[in-house]
């Protein structure tokens, strides 16, 4: 028997008071949402618990157990929105932490507005707001002194796993090796959680360096994640490892031991009925189908981690699907189905503040169109728009796929002033070119009215559309959509 077990049967003391009762159940929901039973720990808040993003009904409950049962309902919504992929699930947790974060403020407890802020940082994340959770992480760590060790254990874990997501490799390993000698004497979970970030590490080094004795750390890092996990009974955390193996796998091009990690995930997840989990694995194997030129076989795949990612509020995880998706249906020639959705995807992650995926899903339309479809005045917008967003990033693959996207512009711009006899000049492309940026000027200064645009080019209307039809359909999204006249219905009569 557990001691979530041991404390349930704490309940049937009929001596107990409301109180008392309240401050059992959200004890045990905390320790069975350490581990990852988030159904279980939804149970065990029993009539406490009122839905995700809900709030708890505080009536005759002290402030301070009030405060307790506002923080685990947060967490728990959190978790659970992100499990389920529930819409808004992230913003109504936030709110409900927030709430308990104020309570523990106005009470005193400062170890407890640490823990509320670390929870925070998390629905941030998950969200794509990168900055937002690194300020309120700060104030976490901040906020504990040296007895408060595994709490401050915690908020360091979960600020390297921000920094890595925003590329910032060094500076992550770097705080994982200083706190090493604290995670050594820690229990399973805990030293999971430290394995499985350094194996995350030496992972993104591994790719950006292309260094093999990474590769093979982050292996081993990983196993010991995987091992420490499954000690714990933390399913879920050690099915994130596999797949996170896996990804290393794919990019060092083991294709089929990548595909067995992801079959062991799945096995997992499937039986937790984590969707969240379970489309992040999907994620991971549509980029080694695509590895694999199994492009249809990507395609379904991916449209179902996207489904998911839709459902809920995980803004840089569905950025991240779009992307790929977008590079997808550019495979399956697509094209302008595939420039639609890499246009969306880098908005979506820019608006969350998820620049990276912002940055990456910029450079991945310029791979996939820059060298035909896409306008000059895009092309050269959206590459300095990737420059802007990776601006920080020290992640040498990424670095060096801007650097190839910088040649791509610089071909486009310089066909227009190449000439005859010159490598690789071709009058075909030359006419198309200057035909293209004549079109758009023209489009530009008559405001998008295809009508002003034709006269200023000395064709027809029809003659132009034709044309945006068909030799520059990257140029189509300029002109004003045409408005629909309303058609006469007569007079209705007045309600009675």
């Amino acid at each position: 028997m557990n001691l979530a077990d041991g404390r349930l049967k704490q309940l049937d003391d009929p001596t107990l008071t409301s109180e008392e009762r309240a401050l059992i159940r959200c004890k045990i929901a905390a320790e069975l949402i350490h581990i990852g039973k988030y159904e279980e720990a939804r149970a065990a808040l029993g009539e406490l618990w009122r839905g995700v993003g809900e709030r708890p009904n505080l009536k005759g409950l002290s402030a301070a157990v009030g405060a307790e049962l506002l923080l685990q309902c947060g967490v728990l919504s959190g978790w659970l929105g992100s499990v389920r992929q529930i819409q808004d699930a992230q913003e109504r947790a936030k709110d409900i932490l927030t709430e308990a974060l104020h309570r523990f403020k106005s009470q005193g407890r400062g170890v407890k507005v640490s823990e509320a802020q670390y929870e925070l940082g998390l629905c941030y994340k998950r969200t794509g707001a990168y900055d937002e959770a690194r300020v309120v992480l700060y104030e976490a760590f901040k906020g504990l002194e040296d007895k408060d060790a595994e709490l401050r254990a915690k908020v360091l874990i979960r600020t390297v796993s921000v920094e890595i997501w925003t590329g910032k490799y060094y500076q992550a390993k770097q705080l994982l090796e200083e706190a090493w000698p604290f995670f050594e004497s820690a229990n399973d979970a805990l030293k999971g959680r430290w394995h499985g970030q350094i194996a995350l590490v030496l992972d993104k080094l591994a790719n950006a360096e292309r260094n093999i004795d990474y590769l093979d750390r982050a292996v081993i890092e990983y196993t010991a994640a995987i091992y420490h996990y499954e000690q714990a009974k933390h399913e879920r955390y050690a099915a994130i490892n596999l797949n996170n193996t896996a990804m290393l796998l794919y990019e060092f091009g083991r294709h089929d031991d990548a595909h067995e990690y992801l079959d062991r995930a799945v096995g997992v997840l499937t039986r937790l009925e984590d969707e969240g989990l379970l489309a992040q694995v999907k994620e991971t194997r549509a980029r080694i189908l695509i590895a694999e030129g199994r492009y249809r076989e990507a395609s379904r795949v991916i449209a179902e981690a996207v489904k998911t990612f839709e459902q809920g509020g995980e803004a840089a995880l569905l950025a991240d699907a779009l992307t790929l998706q977008g590079v997808v249906w550019s495979r399956l020639r697509s094209h302008e189905r595939s420039i639609h959705t890499l246009r969306h995807a880098i908005n979506l992650a820019q608006d969350s503040g998820a620049l990276s995926s912002a940055g990456l899903a910029a450079l991945s339309l310029i791979e996939e169109h820059g060298k035909l479809r896409l306008a000059e005045s895009e092309l050269c917008s959206v590459y300095l728009r990737a420059d802007m967003l990776l601006k920080n990033t020290q992640d040498a693959e990424e670095i060096k796929r801007l650097r190839a996207c910088a040649g791509i512009v610089v071909q486009r711009l310089s066909i227009t002033h190449s000439k005859p006899g010159e490598e690789n000049f071709s009058l075909p492309d030359v006419v198309l070119a200057y035909e293209g940026k004549l079109i758009e000027q023209a489009l530009e200064l008559a405001g998008g009215k295809l009508t002003q645009a034709a006269k200023r080019l000395g064709v027809t209307r029809q003659r132009l559309t034709h044309i945006l039809k068909t030799r520059h359909r990257s140029l189509w999204h300029k002109r004003n959509p045409v408005s629909r006249r309303r058609s006469y219905t007569g007079i209705r009569e007045p309600n009675n």
